[in-house]
């Protein structure tokens, strides 16, 4: 009994100074790596990183994203130690809105076992908070320039018109619309589609970066509106021109000042005809340009609709009396 229990103790003596044996040999290779090594100063740059950000807050001013530490040890660690992810963490969790000024010391880094912090800059962070809102703006398109002579600009429109933007309430509370750079419709003679840049100030800028709208500029003809009178109606069925009543109607038409002529006969611009059927009861009036050219546009004509004339049926012949 007494020679199992001292076999037992002799074997557990074995494990013990293996394992100090093992410790021993990780001890001076250690010490051959890391304190066998001279020390060396470097500088390292470190990322802020802001975490437990409430939802409703927000940070409004710029602030420096990375911080410049000096660290002194062994080159071999220092070598590893901008592969470990490591950064100055900010916890907001409790944060409300107002300035928060956090100090950043060397005690803040954690850079791990044989590496000294010996500076830190900048020393402090100064993080204002904001209420975080969104809100609408109506995009103002501005205009510069006249367009081509003979011309108007008929109509412009934005897309998109409205713009919501999601950001610091006292940013957003001090911008009450939004306004494009000025759109320069100087000797424009058609109608055109450009991508317009919007004039933003810096902050807003840092909040939805470079923006731009479509513009759809419409052009058109700058006209004169003239009404002609007295203008006869023509129907004709197989080629026959036929009676109708009234026989005359007047049109009134848009002309562009550019093809204006002096004393133009306005008649010579359009034919007027009545179309339908012989048996309807009214036919409608129809006014054809005679040359597409001129873009004369027909706005009104009075009546819009004449009716035909219908001649007596002969009468038949009445029969011969005999005597």
């Amino acid at each position: 009994m007494k020679q199992l229990k001292f076999h037992n103790l002799q074997k557990l003596w074995s494990k013990e100074w293996l394992l100090r044996f093992i410790s021993l040999c990780l001890a001076i290779l250690l010490w051959y790596f890391v304190g066998g090594q001279d020390a060396v100063d470097t500088n390292v740059t470190i990322p802020i990183e802001i975490i437990n950000m409430p939802k409703d807050l927000i940070i409004s001013n710029k602030f420096k994203k990375n911080i410049d530490v000096t660290v002194r040890g062994p080159r071999s660690l220092l070598i590893d130690i901008g592969k470990k992810g490591t950064a100055r963490q900010v916890d907001l969790s409790d944060a409300v809105p107002g300035t928060r000024v956090v100090t950043i010391d060397n005690k803040s880094i954690s850079v791990g076992r044989g590496i000294q912090v010996l500076r830190v800059q900048p020393s402090s962070l100064i993080l204002s908070l904001d209420k975080l809102i969104q809100k609408k703006f109506s995009v103002t398109p501005v205009m510069t320039g006249s367009v081509a002579p003979g011309y108007v600009l008929k109509n412009l429109q934005i897309a998109p018109d409205t713009i919501a933007i999601t950001g610091p309430q006292t940013v957003l509370s001090q911008v009450e619309s939004l306004k494009t750079i000025p759109i320069n419709i100087g000797g424009l003679a058609k109608s055109v589609q450009q991508q317009i840049p919007l004039d933003l100030e810096p902050a807003l800028v840092d909040l939805i970066g470079e923006t731009s709208i479509t513009a759809d500029i419409v052009i058109g003809y700058d006209v004169v509106e003239k009404t002609v009178t007295n203008v006869p109606v023509r129907f004709a069925v197989d080629g026959y021109l036929q009676q109708v009543v009234p026989d005359e109607v007047k049109v009134t038409l848009k002309i562009p000042k550019l093809h204006m002529k002096k004393d133009m006969d306005y008649k010579s611009l359009f034919t007027v005809s009545a179309v339908g059927k012989p048996g309807e009861d009214g036919l409608k009036v129809q006014v054809t340009p005679t040359d597409p050219a001129m873009s004369v546009e027909v706005v009104k004509v009075e009546p819009g609709s004449v009716s035909l004339v219908k001649k007596p049926a002969p009468k038949k012949p009445e029969p011969e009396k005999r005597p």
